[in-house]
Parts: C-alpha cells; sequence; structure tokens
C-alpha cells in the first residue's frame, strides 16, 4: 500500500520515490536532508574563506599603515597634510595603497624626492589621494552612523554624498589648503569646481559597489564587522580608479595642484574657466554619476522611502 502523499512535495525525487514504496520514499527524505546538509557546509566554508581574506587584508594593511607613517617621518619629506592624506588611504585600500606609495610618493634616496615625484602621473595621483582620503572618509563615517538608523538605500545615498561633499569641500580642500589662498572663504569659492567634478567621479565608483554588496549582505552594514570594512574598501578602490583621469585633466591644466615636498610654498590661483565650460563639466559629471546608479537600479532596489 503506497503511503499518504504529503501536502507539500520539497523535492521532485520525493515523487517519484513515493510510487516505489515506504521504504524508498523514507530514503528520498533522508538523502534530501543530507543535499541540504551539503549546502550548508558549502555556505559554511564560503563564509570561512572569506573571513580568512578578510584578515589576511587587515593585516597587510595594519602593516602598509605603520610602514606608511614610520617612512614620512624618517624618510619621504611630504607635507603634512599628505600623511594625513596617505595615512587615510592605505587605511581603505590597504596593500594596494602602499604598492601606490612606493611606486608614486616614497623617496628612493636622500633628497630625490621633488625630482622622484616630477612626473605628471605621480602628480595626478598625488592629487587624487588627496580628494578621496576626504570623500571616502566622511562616506565611510556616515554610513557607520547610519547603521543605526532605519535609513532607505536611496536615501543613505544621498547622505552619504551630501557629508563626502561638505568634509571634502570645507575640511579637505579649502582649511587643509588654506595656505595656498589670501582668505578661506577664497580657498572655498577657488577649489569648489575641482571639488565637485572629482567627487562626483569618486562617487560614481564608490556608491554602486556599496549598495550592491549591502543589498546582497546585509552585514555588510555593521561597522562592527569586518565585512563593512572589506566593503568600504573595496568601493574606494573603484572610486579611486573611476577619479583618476578627471584628476589628471584637472592637474594639467593646472586646476588642481599636484604632488608637493615638505616645506614647499606655492601661491596657487587655478586658471578660471570660461563659466559654460565650468558648468558643463559639473553637469557631465552629474548626469554620469545618476546615470550609473540608474543602471544599478535596474539590478538592485534603490528606495527613498
Amino acid at each position: 500500500m503506497l503511503p499518504k502523499m504529503p501536502s507539500n512535495l520539497e523535492t521532485f525525487s520525493e515523487l517519484l520515490l513515493i510510487a516505489k514504496g515506504q521504504d524508498f520514499f523514507l530514503i528520498g527524505k533522508k538523502r534530501a536532508l543530507i543535499g541540504g546538509g551539503m549546502n550548508s557546509e558549502k555556505v559554511s566554508y564560503r563564509k570561512i574563506m572569506i573571513d580568512g581574506v578578510l584578515l589576511l587584508w587587515f593585516l597587510l594593511t595594519l602593516g602598509s599603515l605603520i610602514f606608511v607613517l614610520w617612512d614620512q617621518f624618517t624618510n619621504t619629506p611630504s607635507m603634512r597634510v599628505m600623511t594625513l592624506a596617505w595615512a587615510l588611504v592605505i587605511l581603505y585600500t590597504g596593500p594596494l595603497g602602499l604598492f601606490l606609495y612606493f611606486v608614486s610618493c616614497r623617496q628612493p634616496m636622500p633628497n630625490t624626492h621633488d625630482q622622484f615625484i616630477d612626473v605628471h602621473w605621480k602628480q595626478a595621483t598625488g592629487s587624487l589621494i588627496h580628494c578621496v582620503a576626504g570623500d571616502a572618509t566622511a562616506i565611510i563615517l556616515m554610513a557607520a552612523i547610519l547603521h543605526f538608523f532605519d535609513v532607505p538605500n536611496g536615501i543613505e545615498v544621498i547622505l552619504e554624498y551630501i557629508a563626502a561633499y561638505l568634509f571634502g569641500l570645507f575640511i579637505f580642500q579649502a582649511l587643509f589648503m588654506r595656505t595656498m589662498f589670501p582668505a578661506y572663504w577664497l580657498a572655498v569659492k577657488k577649489t569648489i569646481f575641482a571639488e565637485t567634478v572629482s567627487m562626483n567621479m569618486v562617487m560614481t565608483g564608490m556608491f554602486p559597489i556599496i549598495v550592491w554588496i549591502k543589498y546582497h549582505y546585509p552585514i555588510a552594514s555593521d561597522p562592527f564587522k569586518p565585512y563593512f570594512w572589506g566593503t568600504m574598501s573595496l568601493a574606494t578602490i573603484v572610486g579611486f580608479l573611476i577619479a583618476y583621469p578627471i584628476n589628471s585633466w584637472m592637474v594639467r591644466k593646472m586646476i588642481k595642484h599636484g604632488m608637493m615636498s615638505k616645506g614647499m610654498t606655492m601661491d596657487h590661483q587655478p586658471p578660471t574657466l570660461p563659466m559654460g565650460q565650468m558648468w558643463a563639466w559639473v553637469i557631465g559629471t552629474y548626469l554620469i554619476f545618476f546615470a550609473v546608479m540608474a543602471f544599478t537600479g535596474l539590478f538592485i532596489p534603490i528606495r527613498f522611502s
């Protein structure tokens, strides 16, 4: 006599085995349970692998940060604002940031720093390091705070953008570069264009990564978990790469300053672009940012309520 058919069949194999008798049906159930156990083991193994990679990354990041700080105070004569910028960027980009430091900033021999950094791509890298340090720091801090509030991811993006823009412009640009201008508010006025277009490109790289990972792995929203910091590291690296071309162009046009040595002074009065050209660049970078976020929204729900 065939057993009573269950109200909800979980596997197709159960349906086939019911027709062959009670014994086979029980075997089918056991196989289904074994299969579920194997899936759990795969998930557990993947988590262990991710945890191991993150642990290795954080250890390498710590070593990279210690080395850069030691080198900045004992060998490479960078401006102190750049010491801070390099420390923050390497905190977020780990050994990749350390590699970039070696090839673009670290003085190979005493009294050779000015000559070593006198290459356009190194000057552009210094400009971008200064920008990313401020923008990424503000985003990470705001993301950590917003974790404790029930905020839709679309609103979170807006709040993090505002925080990065204000911190990047008023602190990392205008305040830290105050000595290059006669007055603080003149520094704000002269750097607002560069900060806007540069930050828009940094955000274009960072926000899709953050939104995607947090949607699929909600644990990455918790600043007390390593997944949060791993997410921010990946996002910062992508943002850095996306923003390099616009910073390279601005350094070439002398709109932004490049890498500088400690003790160097520069009365930095960036050339004024025609107003129409400035607005074209600003609008263009915003359109790129919005387009990338809209494309991200095709795959990840971006909510504002």
